[in-house]
């Protein structure tokens, strides 16, 4: 087993320090006793994660950033999962092109999906509902689930379908008993990685979002607009707790790589 040398753990110490750095500091800032963010600051309050108690809007915006990235990864595997099936296995006319077609909003930047998708949405009505929001993030965050799913469905050896078919199986029971279960890793791992790029989404939701349905993200860069207090370091430091909490359950109980990786 290879061990890493002092210089390769300074760099590692070093690159950790630099990422972790400005979490810590909107922590620290949150706990400020001053009606703005400043540090170093004399006394250390709760003062401003209890004004988020005052302000439901951000609750209310949470809570939409919730069920939109649930119900957007759930649209966007339905879409991902039966043509990474597709794609990996079969050879047919179009193939690529409905392959690049589900990757190409990785190659659009979000400003431009935002002018689209509002001048699109005004036209039909839909701009501002929840119809829209969950349909344009469904479309943005489709090529991180489909990657995975297409990745865990490439590493499938398709012969033990074929065995389980000469024995007797029936398809459905095929893909319900082995191909689903083969894959799982990878449906999981696109979901969830759907869900943190939905939930994370501001520039693009900016466009799209309306005073009684916005995102937390946008909810936050419009309190910023108008004022830069510390209760959106509170609201930060909050979701940086909760990130950390879910990562630790995660790993315990699936593995962080398996996510991250669609690896079985």
């Amino acid at each position: 087993m290879m061990r890493n040398g002092p210089l390769s753990l300074v760099f590692h110490a070093v690159f950790v320090a630099f990422t972790a750095a400005p979490l810590v500091a909107v922590m620290l800032v949150s706990f400020t006793d001053k009606g703005y963010m400043a540090m170093p600051f004399s006394g250390a309050s709760l003062r401003w994660y209890v004004a988020l108690i005052d302000a439901p809007h951000f609750l209310d915006a949470f809570i939409t950033s919730l069920w939109l990235g649930a119900i957007s990864a759930s649209l966007s595997l339905l879409l991902s999962l039966p043509a990474a099936l597709a794609i990996s296995r079969y050879r047919f006319v179009g193939r690529d092109a409905i392959s690049a077609a589900l990757l190409s909003p990785l190659l659009i930047p979000h400003v431009v999906l935002g002018v689209a998708f509002l001048r699109f949405f005004t036209d039909f009505g839909i701009n501002g509902t929840p119809a829209g929001l969950v349909a344009a993030h469904a479309l943005i965050i489709t090529p991180y689930c489909l990657r995975l799913c297409l990745s865990a469905a490439n590493s499938i050896d398709e012969r033990i379908e074929q065995a389980a078919v000469s024995l007797g199986a029936k398809r459905r029971q095929v893909f319900t008993r082995i191909t689903l279960r083969l894959i799982l890793p990878g449906i999981v791992s696109g979901w969830v990685l759907a869900f943190i790029h939905s939930f994370d989404e501001v520039t693009m939701s900016a466009f799209l979002a309306s005073p009684s349905l916005m995102p937390l993200p946008v909810a936050l860069y419009h309190r910023i607009e108008d004022s830069i207090d510390p209760s959106v370091a509170a609201m930060s430091s909050l979701l940086i707790v909760m990130a950390v909490m879910a990562m630790v359950v995660i790993d315990r109980v699936y593995g962080l790589s398996r996510v991250f990786t669609g690896s079985r």
